[in-house]
């Protein structure tokens, strides 16, 4: 139970958040290309946003939405159900999101939307596990896709203020295309944090990204093993790319370690509850390490959080068999482009590389 100063906290960093989504387009960029219809997202924003508006209206948007899977899966229609559920798992997750503190009414809305998420699973025509993976003590909680006659395994890293469940279209793409899908929740993300208490720090990811990699090299003996990752997801996925397990690496924005973060407020407060005292970020030292493997990089010219400079210097220093695409109307995470980021990545996975292209 949250009381006194810790409970203003967390109603403060609450508001903040609310007052981003009300007055900057861009902030709600990430949950549209993750799922979010823009009709839905009309109905939220057609009012202003406060604490019990946003969890009514994504609760009443979730709850309609799981009624329309519930009726496609009455009829058969497997495929549209499986998204349609999916869907709603994400509307609950954008509930248990804009709680930062981890109290009862945040794991309650979490477990909803996991439940919604078990029922796409179970219809889907692809295999899932759902897995935990130990750390210092700790269970750090995961789902693995398995198509069948795979071609080789995806391990997406996920950005760290993001769940497992939320990059369910990332996880469409790559299954439906003959990939071994395994994503985890790390320290301090989603049922890690919630069920656990583990928090995120430089060490623990780590360890975390080893033991992931160690992971799915045991789990897949003679396939190849990918990652995939964005923002932080991407920094760390370029770390796991000195793995001798590790056969590719596809980073999008990658996140580098800097004095001047060029975060949000409300992205800065809701980190504080999610990583260890004395952390600011948990990020890989690219300085630091020697890569031994492929990486295709991707960066939007337009984002103001990763420069083109920085970019351009960790690619000098990637090693042989590299690629570089840049977009020229893209920010942080190319979010529009994704689909097709996906797509070209694949296609990389399985035909090789060219040297450097600008679109």
């Amino acid at each position: 139970m949250l009381v006194g100063n810790e409970k203003q906290t967390g109603i403060s960093t609450i508001n903040k958040t609310l007052l981003t989504a009300n007055l900057i387009d861009g902030f709600w960029e990430r949950w549209i290309v993750h799922g979010v219809d823009r009709s839905d997202l009309a109905t939220m924003r057609s009012a202003y946003l406060t604490k019990e508006t946003w969890v009514s209206g994504w609760r009443e948007i979730a709850e309609r939405t799981f009624s329309e899977a519930g009726k496609l899966e009455r009829i058969n229609n497997h495929r549209e159900a499986e998204y349609a559920f999916r869907t709603a798992a994400l509307y609950y997750q954008l509930v248990q999101w804009l709680l930062p503190e981890r109290e009862e009414a945040k794991i309650e809305w979490l477990n909803i939307s996991l439940s919604v998420c078990e029922l796409a699973d179970r219809i889907s025509t692809i295999k899932t596990k759902y897995a935990k993976l130990p750390i210092e003590n700790h269970y750090c909680f995961g789902r693995i896709r398995i198509p069948l006659n795979p071609k080789a395994v995806i391990v997406i890293v996920n950005p760290f203020d993001s769940t497992k469940e939320e990059l369910f279209t990332y996880e469409m793409d790559f299954v439906n295309n003959g990939y071994i899908t395994v994503s985890f929740d790390g320290p301090g993300q989603g049922q890690t944090y919630a069920y656990q208490g583990l928090l995120g720090s430089t060490l623990r990811w780590q360890q975390f990204i080893d033991e992931l990699i160690e992971y799915a090299y045991l789990h897949f003996p003679g396939l190849n093993i990918h990652l995939f990752g964005t923002s932080s997801g991407a920094s760390w996925a370029i770390y796991g790319s000195c793995n001798p397990n590790v056969s590719k690496v596809i980073a999008v924005s990658p996140a580098f370690i800097s004095e001047d973060k060029r975060l949000p407020d409300y992205f800065i407060e809701r980190t504080r509850y999610v990583l260890e005292k004395g952390e600011n970020q948990i990020l890989p030292s690219f300085e630091q390490l020697s890569f031994q493997h492929p990486v295709y990089l991707i960066h939007g010219k337009k984002d103001v959080m990763v420069s083109t400079e920085d970019i351009y210097n960790l690619y000098k220093e990637l090693p042989a068999g590299k690629k570089l695409i840049e977009y020229e109307d893209e920010g942080h995470c190319c979010n529009f482009k994704l689909p097709e980021i996906r797509q070209l990545a694949m296609e990389w996975l399985q035909e090789g590389t060219v040297e450097h292209d600008s679109r």
